[in-house]
């Protein structure tokens, strides 16, 4: 196709980002794109910067019904990452809107960032390295609350993209690795990867520690409460780099403070930014992060890159792979 035929698109970046990723995405912008930045969330700005606009990026930022139903030239909306829960999927049906991800474009960031929360939390990492800067040598109190990851049974709940990458990764660890998800992936995937595919309460019930991977839907929200909390192997770890509403926050401090649990690695939360008053961040035993597990710069010319290639797709009239096709805008 040659130039002359490539759609001219004015692409709204409704998330405010890092001066780092704006440059990023300046260097990468396909030909005949132009773009504008947005500089705070708010409702009043998206709508400014969607009267013409043709296409939206964005990232951790709500777009509701109402902006996607006022703005008059959209055809596209490309999300930063994989999940679509802050984008309002039926008012982008009814107006023929295509919403797209950036599928697998995160999955060895955030990986790796699962393993990390495991290990710093199984460690006591933030205690070690707080007791430290406070004159306190704690080896042999560590020694009593500390545990390996060797031999450990790791329960993944979901299977795409992110947890397979995580058990590809724990293989160098000599673990017993057990999913659940919708879908058994395929024997071939089971068998390269070393994860056993088994039903929900088995995953609860045998899991040392238990991690989450997978989206937020109504199916999912708070799956993870104090009925199930329960039900989990009592001093198991929970790992959330998923969505904070898989859990019942409440149920989960509770789990932590009666012992039921013995530690949780959490990069997302319910409400985001959290109150700093939130029980979870006194806890010497509870890892947090800032919901940055796929935000690495040396990975953004990927994910940059990933984002424009759809939008250059469809650019050319040509079709979203299906991976990262999560509303069509055909009839």
């Amino acid at each position: 196709m040659t130039t002359a035929q490539v759609l001219p698109l004015h692409i709204a970046f409704l998330t405010p980002m890092a001066p780092v990723t704006l440059e990023a995405v300046r260097r990468l912008l396909p030909p005949a794109c132009t773009i504008a930045f947005a500089q705070t969330s708010t409702k009043a700005e998206q709508i400014t910067l969607l009267a013409d606009a043709d296409v939206v990026m964005i990232a951790g930022t709500f777009i509701e019904g109402d902006v996607i139903r006022q703005a008059p030239r959209l055809k596209m909306i490309q999300k930063w990452g994989i999940g679509v829960d802050k984008i309002d999927l039926l008012a982008a049906k009814e107006r023929n809107v295509l919403v797209s991800i950036t599928s697998g474009a995160t999955s060895i960031p955030v990986s790796e960032h699962t393993l990390l929360l495991m290990l710093a939390v199984s460690r006591r990492l933030p205690l070690a390295h707080r007791s430290l800067g406070q004159g306190q040598w704690m080896a042999a109190d560590l020694r009593t609350v500390c545990s390996k990851l060797d031999g450990k049974t790791v329960g993944l709940f979901g299977f795409g993209g992110i947890a397979q990458q995580v058990a590809k990764r724990l293989k160098g660890f000599d673990v017993d690795v057990m999913y659940h998800s919708r879908t058994r992936v395929a024997s071939e995937i089971e068998a390269r990867l070393q994860a056993r595919y088994v039903d929900f309460d088995t995953l609860v019930a045998n899991s040392d520690i238990l991690s989450l991977h997978a989206p937020l839907s109504p199916q999912t929200h708070h799956r993870f409460n104090a009925d199930i909390f329960a039900k989990m192997k009592r001093g198991g770890i929970l790992i959330n780099t998923a969505r904070g509403e898989l859990i019942d926050e409440p149920a989960l401090i509770q789990a932590l403070q009666q012992g039921q649990l013995s530690g949780a690695g959490l990069d997302t939360f319910e409400a985001e930014p959290p109150s700093a008053e939130n029980p979870l961040f006194q806890m010497d035993q509870v890892v947090v992060t800032p919901h940055s597990a796929g935000g690495v710069y040396d990975n953004l010319p990927n994910l940059v890159g990933h984002m424009f290639r759809n939008i250059e797709l469809f650019q050319r009239g040509m079709p979203i792979p299906e991976a990262d096709l999560v509303v069509s805008n055909t009839a």
